[in-house]
């Protein structure tokens, strides 16, 4: 993985200025602290900052064709390298470089901007063709590897993060409320808006083309989507009458899905948590590379919410060294000033500052690049709301009588009872729904009736987050009811969340690349089509096929353990002891200053917590209280709110020595 940016005349005429690129890029070092790179020609200017993995000695970026009339710059990895180097290199092609992203240039000589749709992997790139004079921008299928950009006059301004725009000089950060609103309502930044005004993600899946004219006039970016998921029609679905085989073709694409994200120059470790996903990817790449690789994991304080022992067990029958970093009682608070400039935005799921403390350790041991096994949970319905959403659905028959919707919207109705049912319907209609989420998503956004003040909610006036999700409704009306919520959390929380910060942001502010076989285009499309059956069981029983597969690697007890979901403390972490900084940003003051929230709702909250009465709040309600903590640190960092001041914390995480064998605990602690 790397750090790209650029600078783009829309009139294909200037070119853009050197210092400029070069601070997009050092805005982008700890992504790629390895080497840099630029390219400054008539209309456009590309930065690179490399994060060596394939190709370390010679794949120094941009790279270019054989007459260097296109280049690239490209963030990323493409698995399926080797294969298309030996069939372009049989069409004639020449490679002057090992690295993975030169067969870019040559699929786009050998099949034009339509090899975007053969391209496997996770990429963010952009390519410049100067003799058919366009630009295109390009983000991988599922959304793994972010690309920014803003138009700003007749120029066009990308990069791998936003930071790398604001560094342009010409980029001013404001808020966006509507990017502020999606998190109070899905706890996820899923599709093009972000949170600064102006400024929006290329959605993945998609990309975006300048083609320069040969007249004075700025082109104008036009965005195209290339690839999105997909299911069968309802009933056409694949249902093997073999068990066995159903289980062996899974088995099959997902160990090639293993092999090939084990290639690098660079040794490749594991996240492992105490569920079936990591584990299986770590018991996979075990059997396929014929030897275990380092595994890494997480001990939270919370008796509750703590996980090693069952880690420890799979890594015991997996093999490999194994490093166990303790997330204690501070490292959220001391972490967070941290996660906030990682993931520029206000991040509600304090648990990945404790992400962002492993992948620090990662890299402390000397590594670059980790398995890890989000996806899982989209492709075979993992989640709890999957299956509450089916027990609703046993109601219905087919799409033509559903009870189902009405209780959806009576719970959702309960659940934010300033939303009409008129409102609820006009959302599920956006939106294809209601789905399995609905439900989540409406608890979630109880705190913007709560907290926002009275200017937020004129702002946002009428207008929903979910109006800004772009679905197509009636090709997803064809698709089981399971399948079109699958899609959902495919399109929202996986990129929004889970592959932004809590992946890439948190990772690669450590200089760690995150692989992601579950994410496999070829596993992706198998889970897609085969029956929902195979995904939920009857008697709840989630990821039927995956854990039918992980039987043969893993002991039961693993391969079977319900899901648990690695979570940390909400807005108790922050307000029960609040350190200085915090109580800085909730002050009347700096509540006023920023405009977002209702002082007197916020200080109520506060109060109860502080009295170790959180409870009274509920989960959610405390999650959005600390959303308020998020956003007014979010807007001291970035948009100058002068609001606290911070203190200067260099926190190293404390990790046990690699270990082959599980130690034994004793009420939650390592054993010495």
């Amino acid at each position: 993985m790397c750090g790209v940016a650029g600078v783009v005349d829309l009139k294909g005429r200037r070119k853009p200025d050197q210092a400029t690129l070069e601070r997009m890029a050092a805005a982008l070092t700890h992504r790629g602290p390895d080497d840099d790179g630029f390219l400054v020609a008539s209309g456009i200017g590309l930065a690179n900052r490399r994060l060596s993995i394939v190709g370390v000695s010679d794949g120094a970026q941009p790279i270019f064709n054989e007459d260097q009339s296109v280049a690239v710059v490209c963030n990323g990895e493409l698995f399926e390298f080797p294969e298309w180097r030996a069939e372009l290199e049989a069409k004639g092609h020449v490679f002057r470089t090992h690295s993975d992203v030169e067969i870019i240039v040559h699929l786009y000589e050998e099949y034009g901007e339509g090899f975007i749709g053969r391209l496997t992997g996770q990429f963010a790139f952009a390519l410049v063709d100067f003799k058919r004079r366009s630009v295109l921008l390009a983000r991988d299928r599922v959304g793994i590897c972010p690309l920014f950009w803003s138009r700003q006059g007749d120029f066009l301004y990308f990069g791998s993060e936003i930071k790398a725009l604001l560094a342009s000089g010409t980029v001013t950060p404001k808020a966006d409320p509507r990017g502020l609103d999606h998190l109070f309502t899905f706890f996820a930044l899923g599709g093009r808006r972000t949170v600064f005004d102006g400024v929006q993600a290329l959605a993945p899946g998609h990309c975006l083309k300048i083609a320069w004219g040969r007249d004075d006039k700025a082109a104008t970016p036009v965005e195209t989507k290339y690839w999105d998921f997909d299911f069968p029609d309802w009933g056409e679905e694949d249902d093997p009458a073999d068990e066995e085989a159903g289980i062996d073709a899974f088995e099959e694409a997902f160990a090639r899905a293993v092999e090939i994200r084990l290639r690098a120059d660079v040794p490749v470790v594991g996240y492992l948590s105490g569920g079936v996903d990591s584990a299986y990817v770590l018991a996979t790449a075990a059997h396929v590379s014929g030897k275990p690789l380092p595994s890494f994991t997480l001990r939270v304080p919370d008796p509750r919410l703590d996980e090693t022992t069952q880690a420890l067990e799979a890594s015991g029958a997996i093999g490999g060294l194994s490093t166990v970093v303790d997330a204690g009682a501070g490292i959220i608070t001391d972490n967070y000033a941290a996660l906030t400039t990682a993931a520029e935005c206000p991040v509600l799921d304090t648990s990945c500052a404790a992400l962002l403390a492993l992948s620090r350790e990662v890299r402390a041991q000397g590594y670059k690049v980790v398995l890890t096994g989000e996806g899982a949970d989209e492709a075979f319905a993992g989640y709890v709301w999957y299956k509450i959403r089916e027990i609703a659905r046993r109601l219905d028959i087919g799409d033509a009588f559903r009870p189902s919707t009405v209780i959806s919207r009576a719970a959702r109705k309960w659940a934010a009872r300033d939303q009409s049912f008129a409102e609820l319907a006009r959302i599920d209609g956006m939106i294809g729904g209601p789905h399995a989420q609905s439900i989540l998503y409406n608890l979630v956004a109880r705190s913007r009736g709560r907290y926002y003040s009275a200017g937020m909610k004129e702002e946002l006036g009428s207008h929903v987050a979910y109006e800004d999700l772009d679905f197509d409704t009636q090709r997803m009306a064809r698709w089981h009811p399971l399948n079109r919520s699958l899609y959902l959390g495919y399109k929202v929380h996986l990129p929004g969340l889970l592959l932004g910060s809590k992946g890439d942001r948190v990772a690669m502010a450590n200089s760690v690349e995150t692989r992601y076989p579950f994410l496999d285009e070829n596993v992706i499309a198998l889970a897609a089509r085969t029956h929902p059956r195979w995904k939920l069981r009857p008697m709840l029983k989630d990821k039927y096929l995956l854990r039918q597969a992980a039987l043969r690697r893993l002991p039961r007890d693993v391969a079977l353990r319900p899901k648990n979901m690695f979570r940390a403390p909400t807005a108790e972490t922050f307000l029960i002891d609040p350190p200085a900084f915090v109580r800085d940003l909730l002050s009347p003051e700096s509540l006023a200053r920023t405009g977002y929230f209702d002082v007197e709702a916020v200080e109520r909250d506060c109060a109860l917590v502080a009295r170790a009465e959180g409870d009274k709040l509920g989960v959610f309600d405390s999650l959005g209280l600390g959303g308020v903590v998020a956003t007014q640190l979010w807007h001291h960092l970035y948009l100058g709110g002068d609001l606290c001041e911070l203190p200067n914390l260099d926190y190293a995480p404390k990790a046990a020595p690699p270990a082959r064998q599980p130690r034994a605990l004793a009420g939650g602690a390592a054993a010495p």
